[in-house]
């Protein structure tokens, strides 16, 4: 069993520019497409593996979700989400909120009855800090209730410092939160710093490369794999060259096993495929 739990996906008459925009945010092109049949491919049988611990490189199940920038974009994303989510049992959905949505609680009653799972986050793209006091009514609804990936980390930005989601979680010390990029893209030290002692979640998401191989080993042991989720961040990268790398990690199969699905497991509380 496989999850990736980070991965965003796009109407298909708005994923080109969606997609366009991203590469515009990070200065990186994409070959991914961001649509939900772009993402399903990788959870294809087909086309087996490069790497000896994983022949058949099947991703069985995907988190998705997508941030709105506005908060007129709320109800239609959370609505698309679901929607999809309907169409593909494979799938799992989180909605989103935006900081100047009128009433987070309503829309938080709705998205759940729609069977979405948890809530997702981009400070940077959305323009908000992490503790800022507009999401802390947000949090307070969510505390308990729904786990909420947060991107977090950017050299260039301050929104999603990790610092400031260490402070959420001092004040909401039940939110289950996911610090995607190992906590904080391009701060992993800083990250390390303000999250060690702050219960959270971490995903591997767009840092392996980054971090290496040695380093990315010893931040999962100091964490403890325990608080790990495998991620892609589709259509960023592709989610079978993510799994060749966290596969190429020297970790022990317990660990992988953690990382890979029982992590998840544990928060969405579904269970993997009989032996």
């Amino acid at each position: 069993m496989i999850i990736d739990f980070h991965a965003h996906i796009y109407p298909e008459k708005i994923a080109a520019k969606a997609v366009a925009n991203i590469c515009a945010f990070y200065s990186i092109s994409m070959g991914c497409e961001g649509t939900v049949e772009g993402l399903l491919k990788f959870g294809s049988r087909e086309g087996g593996s490069s790497v000896p611990q994983a022949p058949r490189h099947v991703i069985d199940r995907f988190v998705v979700f997508s941030a709105a920038a506005a908060p007129g974009q709320v109800a239609s994303i959370n609505d698309f989400i679901a929607r999809t989510v309907r169409e593909h049992p494979e799938l799992t959905g989180f909605g989103t909120l935006h900081p100047d949505l009128e009433d987070p609680a309503a829309e938080i009653e709705r998205l759940i009855g729609l069977g979405l799972r948890g809530l997702k986050f981009h400070p940077d793209m959305q323009r908000f800090n992490i503790d800022d006091e507009r999401m802390l009514k947000i949090y307070a609804l969510a505390e308990g209730r729904l786990p909420i990936v947060f991107h977090t980390g950017d050299y260039r930005y301050e929104y999603s410092h990790p610092a400031r989601l260490a402070r959420v979680l001092k004040d909401f010390p039940r939110l289950t939160a996911i610090a995607a990029h190992f906590g904080g893209w391009s701060l992993f030290d800083l990250a390390l710093e303000y999250l060690k002692d702050r219960f959270c979640y971490f995903d591997v998401s767009s840092s392996i490369p980054y971090l290496g191989g040695k380093r990315a080993v010893e931040l999962i042991r100091i964490y403890g794999a325990e608080r790990f989720l495998f991620g892609s961040d589709y259509p960023m990268w592709n989610p079978r060259r993510c799994l060749e790398d966290f596969y190429a990690l020297d970790l022990h199969s317990d660990e992988r096993e953690l990382i890979l699905h029982q992590n998840a497991e544990r928060l969405l509380g579904v269970c993997g495929p009989s032996p």
